[in-house]
């Protein structure tokens, strides 16, 4: 039997003076968005690699290729870096293979809802199932990218502690401030390109101010700035618990953590308020 189709009720009061209301709508839309957030990500992930003559290699292809960069120009003595705590090239991959699955989340939101514009205007359907499915696709992406860490770490004789499953909350967190930051700007990205054409420029400048290729600089100005970047502490801890199985980051990991469940909580609510306004705009 074909599930019938939603019904849209339009109201002149704002969900936000009820607010009970507006979280089982919420909640609601949540649970209900599953089935068609797999389908979509289903989709879109055949239609990324279907036309691709290398297929999935590209995703773990570019960390490897970052890597293998950096790896030389140390070799080299173009840079020194201080002690890591484990040998460079698998403190660069593990970094750099973090940093892209919190860059996918980041541009996850905006993303999909550019994506998904002409089907926003003609149906009526839960829009947490473009998130959801935003999040699926990183998620897919990242478990490509951990068979490219096993045969690493095997080389360089990592052992295996007991601590690596925490690493699973540590690229949750991650996931989960990037699809934070990408939420609070969707609005304003689908109002303005220069959002997500500013986005590339500030992902690569937040690169160089996060210890991915190079350890948190002691005692200087250059170390305020590293250690006030949110990602920071989340990828450093999540480094250490694949690595080392354990970490000294936990403070800097909790409070992170703290604040992005609040944010994403409100880019949330932001996303659920803009969204029926950016869509009759994009219908007009």
């Amino acid at each position: 039997m074909d599930r019938p189709l939603k019904e849209t009720v339009y109201s002149p009061d704002s969900e936000l003076l009820s607010f009970g209301r507006l979280l089982r709508s919420m909640l609601s839309d949540l649970l209900n968005s599953r089935e068609l957030a797999w389908r979509l990500m289903v989709r879109n992930i055949s239609a990324q690699y279907r036309q691709s003559l290398l297929g999935y290699a590209w995703a773990f292809l570019p960390p490897l290729f970052t890597t293998a960069i950096w790896v030389f120009l140390q070799s080299q003595k173009v840079f020194t870096v201080a002690d890591t705590g484990m040998p460079y090239p698998v403190f660069v991959l593990t970094g750099t293979v973090l940093w892209q699955t919190f860059v996918e989340a980041l541009n996850a939101p905006l993303q999909m809802v550019n994506e998904s514009k002409a089907m926003l205007s003609k149906i009526n359907f839960p829009r947490e199932a473009l998130i959801l499915t935003g999040i699926g696709q990183v998620l897919f992406s990242f478990t490509i990218r951990v068979f490219i860490l096993i045969p690493v770490y095997w080389w360089f004789e990592v052992p295996f502690q007991a601590g690596v499953l925490l690493a699973l909350i540590g690229v949750l967190a991650l996931i989960a401030l990037g699809i934070t930051i990408g939420l609070l700007l969707t609005p304003l990205g689908m109002l303005y390109q220069d959002i997500g054409r500013g986005l590339g420029f500030g992902t690569q400048a937040l690169f160089f101010l996060t210890p991915i290729v190079y350890p948190v600089p002691q005692a200087s100005w250059a170390e305020t700035l590293v250690t006030l970047n949110p990602v920071t502490p989340l990828l450093q801890a999540t480094r250490d618990w694949l690595v080392l199985g354990q970490t000294g980051h936990l403070d800097g990991f909790f409070w992170v953590c703290v604040l992005t469940l609040i944010f994403l909580f409100a880019g949330w609510i932001l996303y659920r308020i803009a969204m029926p306004h950016l869509i009759s705009r994009m219908s007009a």
